[in-house]
């Protein structure tokens, strides 16, 4: 009998986001031959869990030693020792920090297998400007890492520059979708309490909402724009009350939506008219290839790789996240204009079918996991 291949991933958060839709993809792409478990530095965010192929082979370690805490060695050396018996450790963003500077200094020690990071981005505390302290310790604690993957150019510049890797280490593996799932047309009872009218152009926007995602700028784009416009928020997050109360104070309460997460965005994301994406920090995001994947045209902020993952059609529609002018007009031109939003929608889609195709991602990974780990991961 083949011995199972385990696999341990640490993340800062297992809840819904883009870095999580990914390692679900992984995950089920692997089929049941690999092992996995899951620990969240945050106990209890493990929303994602759902969306994980019944068939996969997951759990969900109760009494993993926490991922937070003050540094320390006694510390790091319970989180090595708890590593052991892995033929792959992956880490994910600053939440999992802690052990991978724990693998660093004991990893020899403990024969612990190799460990690949994976950073996607930053909170709104670094969302202006990295933090020393942190770049020190990624610098130190990353030492010792097999590989650092990250999806963006950005994040590849900031692994050179900030965090001083070396080439050898850093891989630029951009997100990939299932885009054939986009080709299928939208089931119109996927958004819960949506019923689309002849006379509205529905904007629409998938995010985990969190005050960095700021979903209150786009509540106020749709305020001051066509009465006609109804804005559908999908997603779930400490924001949600602050959202629906500015909704309120600008008196569109009733032409907001808010239906929480709902799982598998090729159901519906081809309902909206318009996607909008007005965060702070992106890096690469998932929800916007979602988006292209289906045609739609696109108003966002200028932030992470945004700007390189659309349409050159599409550019113009894209400013600086301080620049509301520039976003307000964006937002109006296109709930204005039928035909331009069919145009920009083909254009994104084309852009999406040449660059984010979900089956060059996972032998991209793949290839790398088997690599390092010296197991084949994929049947």
């Amino acid at each position: 009998m083949t011995k199972a291949i385990r696999i341990l991933h640490l993340h800062s958060t297992f809840d819904h986001g883009g870095k999580e839709a990914r390692c679900v993809q992984l995950i089920n792409a692997m089929g049941p031959k690999v092992h996995h478990d899951i620990v969240s530095a945050i106990p209890g965010a493990l929303g994602a869990r759902k969306a994980i192929n019944p068939h996969s082979k997951v759990r969900f370690p109760e009494k993993f030693p926490s991922l937070e805490g003050k540094p320390a060695i006694t510390r790091y050396r319970y989180l090595a020792i708890a590593m052991k018996a892995y033929d792959l450790i992956l880490t994910y963003n600053w939440g999992s920090m802690d052990a991978v500077m724990a693998h660093t200094i004991f990893g020899r020690y403990e024969k612990l297998a190799p460990l690949i990071h994976h950073e996607d981005g930053f909170n709104s505390d670094e969302q202006h400007r990295l933090k020393r302290r942190r770049n020190w310790f990624r610098t130190v604690a990353l030492s010792q890492s097999a590989a650092l993957i990250v999806p963006s150019k950005r994040l590849e510049h900031i692994a050179y520059t900030a965090w001083h890797q070396p080439k050898s280490r850093v891989q630029l593996i951009p997100n990939g979708i299932a885009l054939q799932d986009y080709s299928k047309k939208p089931q119109k009872g996927a958004i819960p309490g949506f019923k689309p009218r002849a006379d509205e152009v529905v904007v629409g926007t998938i995010a985990g909402l969190r005050s960095i995602k700021n979903i209150p700028r786009l509540v106020e784009l749709v305020a001051k724009s066509a009465a006609n416009i109804r804005l559908v928020i999908v997603g779930e997050g400490p924001e949600k009350e602050t959202i629906s109360a500015r909704a309120q104070e600008l008196g569109i309460a009733d032409r907001v939506l808010m239906p929480g997460f709902l799982p598998n965005p090729a159901r519906y994301v081809g309902l909206f008219d318009i996607f909008a994406l007005t965060s702070d920090s992106e890096q690469f995001p998932i929800s916007l290839m979602e988006a292209m994947a289906a045609g739609l045209p696109v108003i966002a902020t200028d932030v992470g790789d945004v700007a390189h993952m659309i349409s050159s059609a599409n550019g113009p529609y894209i400013a600086r996240p301080d620049d509301m002018t520039g976003l307000q007009a964006a937002l109006d031109t296109l709930v204005a204009d039928t035909q331009l939003r069919d145009k920009l929608g083909a254009a994104n889609l084309q852009k999406a079918k040449d660059d984010f195709d979900e089956r060059d991602m996972i032998a991209r990974y793949a290839k790398l996991y088997s690599g390092i780990s010296g197991k084949s991961l994929l049947d």
